[in-house]
């Protein structure tokens, strides 16, 4: 049954859902921050970002909350993680109380250390809130390859989610656990920087292999830490959504990480970057989060350093080389 569908942010995946959903028989609304960033989209009805990705002319272009959110059965909030918060403070009033929200930001609030859910939550947006993750890189759901992604929240709202998305392209799984789910989708942007800067460095697909099983291995330590359980760090949010970061040359963290593995300084890399890439602040919250629970986490830290403390990819190579070597834990 056709619903009334807002996507809030006209980045590279919020414009791809906003098409997405038109082509399930939604009625769409796409809401941008200013006339600024809304007006090629408006004049070309193409996304600036995703080559020949064309924009129905049935998609409600506005930078109008109240006109984009107006009797919304779903809204999907395709903010930033660090922007989120601000955001939804203007927009909050006009999203309906009995909208499902569904949010598809991968990190955490680096103040709050908040998952994306959890600050929807405290400014109390909307109704029941659902967070949409897994492997999604934008071009290829632009292109309308198939791909799976999990809905997790409570299990109505999920299962609503499900039937408005799932496509012959888009497979839909429902579960309750959001803390895992939201968990995974953050962490691993870290180990995509991490993969970036082995592909940077031209160390191999032996190293890369090891980089995301020892990945893998961290993400679920703190995530289990944090609340989630384990089998969802082996499901599609998770080891699904990290190899589709770690390996796609349209994935931002990786890209990232690939240009500072090569020699090009953070701050360079991250300035001359399209769009924005969380795995930077959601590394500085997956550290802290990690000491806060007792949690090892090597890559991360290792990671963390390049980024913040000028360690070169190399040197923290030799240091994650040179650590003692012992029996192999999940």
């Amino acid at each position: 049954m056709a619903q009334r569908i807002a996507v809030i942010g006209c980045g590279q995946f919020g414009t791809v859902l906003a098409c997405h959903c038109a082509k399930a028989g939604h009625e769409v609304s796409l809401w941008g921050r200013d006339a600024q960033e809304i007006a090629p989209l408006l004049a070309n009805r193409e996304s600036p970002r995703i080559k020949g990705l064309r924009i129905a002319e049935s998609i409600a272009i506005t930078i109008d909350g109240r006109h984009a959110m107006s009797g919304a059965d779903l809204v999907i909030t395709a903010i930033p993680a660090q922007y989120a918060r601000s955001i939804w403070k203007v927009l909050g009033k006009d999203c309906p109380k009995s909208a499902c929200v569904v949010t598809v930001a991968k990190g955490f609030e680096v103040e709050s250390r908040m998952r994306p859910s959890e600050v929807l939550a405290a400014l109390n947006i909307g109704g029941e809130i659902v967070t949409l993750s897994g492997p999604t890189i934008a071009t290829e759901a632009a292109r309308g390859l198939p791909t799976a992604l999990v809905a997790a929240g409570a299990e109505s709202a999920t299962i609503h989610v499900q039937k408005a998305l799932a496509t012959d392209s888009w497979r839909i799984y429902c579960t309750t656990d959001q803390v895992g789910v939201e968990a995974a989708g953050a962490i691993k942007n870290v180990i995509a920087l991490a993969a970036g800067m082995v592909d940077g460095m031209e160390l191999g697909m032996n190293a890369k292999a090891t980089l995301l099983a020892r990945g893998l291995a961290e993400i679920s330590r703190l995530g289990i830490a944090l609340g989630g359980r384990r089998e969802t760090f082996f499901g599609v949010a998770g080891v699904g959504d990290l190899a589709t970061t770690c390996f796609s040359m349209d994935g931002r963290n990786r890209t990232l990480g690939e240009r500072i593995g090569r020699g090009e300084s953070c701050d360079s890399a991250v300035r001359s970057m399209e769009s924005v890439v969380e795995g930077v602040e959601t590394c500085r919250v997956v550290v802290q989060l990690a000491q806060q629970h007792g949690v090892e986490m090597p890559i991360a830290n290792a990671v963390h350093a390049v980024l913040f403390s000028g360690l070169s990819p190399r040197s923290a190579l030799q240091e994650l080389m040179r650590r003692n070597s012992g029996e192999e834990r999940i």
